[in-house]
């Protein structure tokens, strides 16, 4: 397709299925924030970063975005997706606890997936826009949300270690 761009995300699936690395994500999520415990969930892996209750919130929150992106993109003829500034999305993070954030992300991927599950082939190449990224197909949303997930979970386990 003319005018599409890399997916900055698809780096991350390194020829894995991202339907499999996209279901897999929650109850890896779940694992790694036992493994943490509450203190565990409050460190960072550098000094200014994320730390892993903040990492989590924001994934419950994209993962809400995803939603609305992957409905917006069957429904609408050529959707332009709706970036959002993950900064300000995270100032109120400090209120929210970490497992609240991945029982929300599961849940709402478990619906994502179950939607997912419904498009039919053809519809993977259907056109969407990113502002930021240029043309892309409904199947690099797809793509975008496992290597999203794959990113955020190489942090987590970093903390975790």
């Amino acid at each position: 397709m003319d005018g599409m761009k890399m997916n900055p995300y698809a780096t991350y699936l390194g020829g894995q299925d991202p339907l499999r690395v996209i279901a897999e994500t929650p109850s890896r999520l779940s694992a790694l924030l036992d493994a943490l415990g509450r203190d565990g969930a409050e460190r960072a892996l550098t000094p200014g970063k994320w730390n892993a209750r903040q990492i989590l919130c924001h994934l419950a929150d994209t993962e809400l975005a995803f939603a609305f992106r992957l409905r917006q993109a069957l429904a609408e003829p050529h959707h332009v997706i709706q970036p959002f500034d993950q900064d300000k999305w995270a100032a109120p993070y400090s209120a929210f606890e970490a497992r609240a954030a991945v029982d929300v992300f599961g849940s709402v991927r478990k619906w994502n997936i179950a939607l997912i599950e419904t498009v039919p082939v053809a519809t993977l190449s259907k056109a969407l826009t990113h502002p930021e990224r240029g043309q892309m197909t409904f199947q690099t949303l797809i793509d975008t949300m496992a290597g999203h997930d794959l990113n955020h979970l190489r942090q987590l386990e970093g903390i975790a270690s």
